[in-house]
């Protein structure tokens, strides 16, 4: 077993990019070193510790079972002194010139930049945003390596490390032109199960769960139409007699630019929970802390 004295904090940072990364070249990048420092680096751990700590499969770098066994303990410690000291940087929003990072998905965008847009402009004008749809899969790893700030959305599959705060609970209705010929004031479950189906699967969402009951329900050759997007839902409803399932602040938005109507679901659906999350290595980081404040202050019911 390692002395802690030996330890130097720059290994324990390199374990964890390559933990997070499944990779010596990307660690790097990502730490600004090199790939023989790296590889020296992870020499000089794996004899401190006794053990290889990874070894190559064709996904990259995969943790031993004692790196996978200390690998939670190694990221909390880093973050905790990384938040320690964040946590003395004085932040002014009024001077700034930070780009904060979000993950959301292009509804996320309609629903949540605009207000928020206007709200920095008033308070901290110098500072700039990036939006991306990140896969749910990776949205953890971008938090912790600092490359998103924030993830935005209905997000079920983050866990810690990642926190969050609620923001609103959205529940799902299903969304069709005005017009359509065979769905009047109400869905019922018939013309549900009879309905030709537009399906939104969004990569960095967790509405999966509309395609879950879609084929719970024995609808998958029902299902006309999948689409990555929210945003050509409209231009779609507006010529077709197809049915979509969406959250009713997405309803809402496209039902102010078209003639479309919704519906209570005739199947039970969970609603979309909806959340604002971080990595908890950013927790006291100060100008984190500022944006997530402001987006609950924002949205939150």
């Amino acid at each position: 077993m390692a002395n802690p004295k030996d330890l130097d904090l720059n290994l324990l940072r390199v374990f964890d990019a390559i933990l997070r990364l499944h990779g010596v070249t990307a660690a790097g990048e990502e730490l600004g070193l090199t790939q023989a420092g790296v590889s020296n680096a992870l020499a000089r751990l794996r004899n401190l510790l006794g053990d290889p700590l990874f070894v190559r499969t064709p996904r990259g770098m995969d943790p031993t079972r004692y790196a996978a066994s200390i690998a939670e303990g190694v990221r909390q410690a880093l973050g905790l002194i990384e938040a320690t000291l964040a946590g003395g940087a004085a932040f002014d929003p009024a001077t700034t010139d930070r780009v904060f990072r979000l993950h959301m998905s292009d509804i996320g965008e309609m629903v949540f930049l605009p207000p928020l847009l206007e709200r920095l402009h008033q308070t901290a004008p110098g500072a700039r945003v990036e939006t991306r749809s990140t896969p749910q899969e990776e949205i953890e790893a971008a938090l912790a390596a600092g490359e998103l700030d924030l993830a935005v959305g209905f997000l079920p599959g983050l866990r810690p490390p990642v926190r969050n705060t609620p923001l609103f609970v959205d529940p799902y209705v299903c969304m069709m032109r005005a017009g359509h010929p065979r769905i009047g004031e109400a869905l019922t479950r018939k013309l549900f199960l009879e309905a030709s189906h537009a399906l939104v699967a969004s990569i960095g969402a967790g509405h999966r769960v509309i395609e879950e009951t879609l084929l719970a329900q024995g609808l998958s050759q029902r299902i006309a139409l999948r689409v990555p997007h929210f945003m050509v839902v409209p231009m779609i409803l507006e010529r077709t007699d197809l049915v979509v399932t969406v959250p009713s602040q997405v309803a809402r938005l496209f039902e102010r630019m078209g003639r479309f109507k919704s519906l209570r679901p005739p199947v039970k659906i969970a609603p979309a929970d909806v959340r604002v999350h971080w990595h908890e290595r950013f927790e006291r980081d100060a100008a984190n802390r500022w944006l997530r404040e402001l987006v609950v202050e924002l949205y939150a019911e």
